[in-house]
Order: structure tokens, then C-alpha cells, then sequence
């Protein structure tokens, strides 16, 4: 519970200091009629100060006036309510800029992501729903929905956590604040869905916005905001930040003003059950494989409330569960084929028609080779959201970025290209197989990049909403080579991390160029806790000097890499989700051994 809080139900409906007669016009209205009447009214006065303006208005309406009350900026993701917060920005002074850890500078979260709208105004300027959050953990929470958390794959320094969705009705990852701004983000959703109910059919959802005016939801998401609402009441801190706003902005928050608003709209007038199913997904297709994987893409169904997931059947049977319009199905025998279809659900448990069937087929197995290139992109130049030619160097390998920005990031840093490529210089040694990870960012469709040997097409490398890893066998090109990937769209931008190749095989050069991270462990470092828990090894011994660590399975395939891994704690290091088995953890030169469970 809030220290200071502030909750009016409707029998008096008095206002946190809104003009005298601001709502008028709703009394004694409710449901969908009262969320027309308040969109109304905060859409009248509603001054566009530009997204730049978000940073001057931060300077009166993002103040801690009511915890520590310092002047420094107020962020609900490192807000400590009841002890010293883990640390302070300085308006202006601390505002991003680039980051790498917590506690570099603030930015700008758009607590609806920007990219739901792509970009435009008057949304992507309104400080609302746009708060002064540190910029490591707003990009962590990434385009995610908020809902609540089962296990946290990242968590904050204040708490706010980052993982599978434990809320009912939707599957996916999700973003949890801590108690103390639950209701704080859900008010500001109530604002969004209200302020900009009819351009909701054109935006992307998100998995949590609806395509009608009305509730403006999906229901698994409405669900959450609900309880927290009510867990969480308005606090003096939201009323300050409401006034500040309307001085700022000349528009309230009427769900802060007037809190029994929420129920008398979405409470006790609850929508109609929903007994739509969603349409079949259509465009199944196979868009990757590997010896042990197969990639499946389709086109996204529609539902009259929303779809929350999708069932991914192969040879008639549930195989998996995701939400967005892709899957890859792992742990796949090598040369054989098996068969995939797909039913789209929504929050109701409304299933589609089956989509039509393909079918695909896993590679050959081969043996592992020596990585030539591993290029992570954490050299890459300051981050930046405009698009130019970038260009840098990483381990005698000289990258160029056409058409690209520097500020999205997928493990951590990436290079995001829209209507270019990303080209390497020479490399010697040639080329087996190549892996890379791909994630399209903002809005667009499903896509790919055409991968280039010395200008020869290759092999595609499939993208989607969800960061796909996809490795590309049988490259086969001996001597000097130039990779270049090539975005097939003008228009979407596509993150690119964790871009690496073997070096080109041959029986003889195959049998001595077994991955070396295949070799006896070090007994100066070791691994403790292990196997190990919650994606994060620990490691005693003197770690450092270390400057980079890899991890790889068993087969000798890059799973991860990650420069300076010691940089911000001395013990332990933070890794991707794996799956169960046996991997290699290279420092430096020494190799160990864990298990994932």
C-alpha cells in the first residue's frame, strides 16, 4: 500500500484539483457512453508539445516530491518506496544518451509502446502515459504487455520484474511493476485506451490493447489492470504528477481525477462473454531449419476482442504455445521430416479452424567447425534512433550498416537495419555455417534477409516480432569471403545480434577444427550451484581479467557471447533461457562445464 493515497469512489466523484465543471458533461453516464463522453473531454485542450518536449515537461511533472523528496527524477522502476532508492538522476543532467547497466541515464517509456501506433502523434508526445524511467530497464521491458510475473528472467534493482506470464488468459513474456505503481500503470493504460479510443482499430495490440472502442482491452489484460487498480490506490504522488501534466499538457487523467470512473465503465458493465473464435492463421510456411529445429512463420489471425496465443501442432499433436506469429520447435531428429499446422485462440478460450499444413524437413547432421567471425555488436557505434551508415570494426572484422540505427538491442546491443544491409569485409578462411539472430522491431510484417556470399545468395534468414535464432548449413565457401545480409523490405526495421560463422569445412580441416571449447576444465575457476537456476551462472575464483565469455552446447554451436562479463559483479554472470542439457562455459581460455536443468 502507498504511503500517501488518494482513492474517491463514485458517490462523491470530486476531482484532484481538475477546473470546475471539467466533467460535467459524464455525469450520470456509464460503460462505453462514459468512456466517450471523458474521451471527449480530455481530447479538448490536449496541446501537442512534441516528443523533444517530453523532456522539459519531465522537469515539473517527474519530480520525487513525495518520497525522498530531493528533486531528483521520481522512476517507478527504481523507486524504492521504503528505503534508499539504488540510485538517482539529475533532471536534464541524466537524461539519455546511451546505456549499458542500470543507473546510466532516464529516457522516455512509453508505458504503451510506441510501436503499437508506429510512432505518430499525437501519442508518441503524450505525458500521460510517458514516464522518465532509467533507460536499461525500459528497454528490457522492451514492447512487452504488463501482467503479472511467474518467473523473472530480469528484475530490477527496485524489483519490477521481467518474465513468463503467470495471468491468466495470455501466455507470453510480460512486465511487472512493483505494488507500489500498479495502479499507477494501469490508470495510465485506462487514460490511453480512453484519450485514443477510436484509433485503436488501427493500432497494432500488443497483446494487451483491443481493436474496438469499447472495452478498448483484451480481456486477459483489462483483467490485470482491474486488480491492480483496486490493489493499488491513487497515491498524492499521481495527483501531483496529473496537476503538472495538465499545466504542461492542458489535459487530465480523469482515471486519477475521479477513480470510480474505472468500475462504473469497466466494473460493473462488463462486456458481453465472447463466443467469436478467431480466423484461422493463414501464409504457414517453414522459414528455417537446422539439424536439431524447424522455424514456422504465418500471418497474424484476427478476433472481434483479440488473440491472445497460438497452438503449434506438428504430426497431430500440441507441441507448443506461443503469441506471437512465429514459432521454432527444437529437439528435432536430424534428416527427417514432420508435418505443422496451427489454431489461433483468444482471451475466451475461442479456438480457429485449423490452417492449412506444411511440412519441413531437418538438416543433415555435421560436424562442428571453428567459429571465424562471433560479432555481438557491443562495438557498435553510440546509440542513435536515426538511420545513416554505420560502421566499426570488432576482432579484425570492419561492419557496414547501411540505413541503420544503433539504439534497439535483443540480448543487449544490435544493429537494426531498415532498407539496407549489414556487409562484412574480407575474411580469410572461409565459411560452413552461419548463425544469427534476428528480431523485427516496431511495426511491419514477417520477413527475411537474403544471406550473401562474395554477392551469391545463400540461404534466407528469416524475422519476426519474436527474436528468432536461425543457423544457416552447407555455406560451404572456401578462401577469402564477404557476408553480407540483406534486408528484403524497405520498410521494416530489423534488429541483428549475435552474428557468427565456421570456418569452411572439408573432411581433413572438419576433423581438426572440432570446436575447442570441447576441452579439459580449468580447476583454477569453477562453477558452483550447478546445475543452475534461474538463467545465471556462478563462478568462483579470480574472474576479474576476464574479457569474454561463450557459451556453447555440446555439438560446439555459439549459443551466447558476452564481452567483459564480469564488468558489474564479480561472481555471476546472466544468460539467455537454454534448454535442459549439458553446456560449455569458455572464459577466456578456460573451459567448464554446466548444466541447465
Amino acid at each position: 500500500m502507498k504511503k500517501i493515497f488518494f482513492f474517491l469512489g463514485f458517490a462523491s466523484l470530486a476531482t484532484a484539483q481538475a477546473p470546475s465543471g471539467y466533467y460535467n458533461s459524464a455525469n450520470g453516464l456509464t460503460g462505453a457512453s462514459l468512456k466517450t463522453a471523458l474521451s471527449t473531454i480530455i481530447t479538448n485542450g490536449h496541446q501537442d508539445k512534441g516528443y523533444n518536449g517530453l523532456w522539459t515537461g519531465y522537469k515539473t511533472t517527474d519530480i520525487d516530491k513525495n518520497y525522498e523528496n530531493d528533486g531528483s527524477i521520481l522512476d517507478i522502476y527504481s523507486e524504492k518506496p521504503t528505503t534508499t532508492d539504488p540510485y538517482k538522476y539529475t533532471p536534464v543532467t541524466n537524461q539519455c544518451g546511451t546505456y549499458s547497466v542500470e543507473g546510466n541515464c532516464y529516457n522516455r517509456e512509453h508505458i504503451i509502446p510506441q510501436s503499437l501506433f508506429n510512432e505518430a502523434s499525437p501519442m508518441v508526445a503524450d505525458i500521460h502515459f510517458i514516464r522518465a524511467t532509467d533507460g536499461k530497464v525500459n528497454g528490457m521491458r522492451s514492447n512487452y504487455p504488463f501482467g503479472k510475473v511467474g518467473t523473472a528472467t530480469f528484475t530490477s534493482k527496485n524489483g519490477s520484474k521481467l518474465g513468463n506470464s503467470a495471468s491468466s488468459g495470455y501466455s507470453g513474456t510480460v512486465f511487472e511493476p512493483i505494488d507500489e505503481f500498479k495502479g499507477d500503470v494501469a490508470r495510465m493504460i485506462f487514460y490511453f485506451v480512453t484519450r485514443y479510443q477510436s484509433k485503436l482499430s488501427s493500432f497494432t495490440s500488443g497483446d494487451m490493447l483491443g481493436s474496438s472502442t469499447y472495452p478498448g482491452l483484451q480481456t486477459w489484460e483489462l483483467n490485470v489492470l482491474l486488480a491492480w487498480h483496486n490493489q493499488d490506490p491513487v497515491s498524492q504522488a499521481e495527483i501531483n504528477r496529473n496537476n503538472a501534466s495538465y499545466t504542461y499538457q492542458g489535459n487530465r487523467n480523469p482515471f486519477i481525477d475521479n477513480p470510480g470512473y474505472v468500475d462504473l465503465i469497466w466494473g460493473s458493465q462488463q462486456p458481453a462473454a465472447d463466443t467469436q473464435a478467431p480466423t484461422a492463421a493463414t501464409g504457414l510456411s517453414v522459414s528455417g531449419t537446422t539439424s536439431s529445429s524447424i522455424s514456422l512463420s504465418w500471418n497474424a489471425s484476427t478476433d472481434n476482442v483479440g488473440v491472445t496465443s497460438y497452438n503449434v501442432y506438428m504430426n497431430g499433436s500440441l507441441k507448443t504455445t506461443v503469441s506471437s506469429a512465429s514459432a521454432t520447435i527444437s529437439g528435432l531428429s536430424a534428416s527427417t521430416t514432420y508435418s505443422f499446422y496451427v489454431v489461433a485462440k483468444d482471451a475466451a478460450g475461442n479456438s480457429s479452424s485449423n490452417s492449412s499444413t506444411v511440412s519441413g524437413t531437418t538438416a543433415g547432421t555435421t560436424t562442428s567447425t571453428t567459429n571465424c567471425v562471433n560479432e555481438t555488436f557491443e562495438t557498435i557505434p553510440a546509440s542513435s534512433a536515426s538511420y545513416s551508415t554505420r560502421t566499426w570494426t570488432n576482432s579484425g572484422i570492419t561492419w557496414t550498416a547501411t540505413d541503420a540505427r544503433t539504439d534497439q538491442t535483443i540480448s543487449n546491443k544490435a544493429i537494426t537495419v531498415r532498407d539496407g544491409s549489414l556487409k562484412s569485409s574480407t575474411s580469410a578462411n572461409g565459411i560452413w555455417s552461419l548463425t544469427v539472430t534476428t528480431q523485427l522491431k516496431f511495426t511491419g510484417t514477417n520477413g527475411t534477409f537474403n544471406v550473401q556470399v562474395n554477392g551469391v545468395t545463400v540461404g534466407t534468414v528469416p524475422y519476426s516480432t519474436t527474436a528468432t535464432t536461425t543457423t544457416i548449413n552447407n555455406i560451404n565457401t572456401s578462401g577469402n569471403v564477404v557476408v553480407t545480409l540483406v534486408n528484403s523490405s524497405a520498410s521494416n526495421r530489423v534488429a541483428i545480434d549475435n552474428l557468427s560463422w565456421t570456418c569452411y569445412g572439408g573432411a581433413s580441416r572438419m576433423a581438426n577444427n572440432i570446436s575447442p571449447v570441447l576441452t579439459t576444465e580449468n580447476t583454477t575457476l569453477q562453477i558452483f550451484q550447478n546445475p543452475i537456476s534461474n538463467q545465471e551462472i556462478f563462478v568462483k575464483g579470480d574472474t576479474g581479467s576476464i574479457q569474454k565469455a561463450e557459451i556453447y552446447n555440446l555439438q560446439g554451436k555459439l549459443m551466447q557471447s558476452i564481452n567483459q562479463p564480469f564488468k558489474n559483479t564479480r561472481n555471476s554472470i546472466r544468460i539467455k533461457n537454454l534448454e535442459q542439457g549439458v553446456y560449455i562455459l569458455k572464459l577466456d581460455q578456460t573451459t567448464l562445464k554446466f548444466i541447465v536443468k
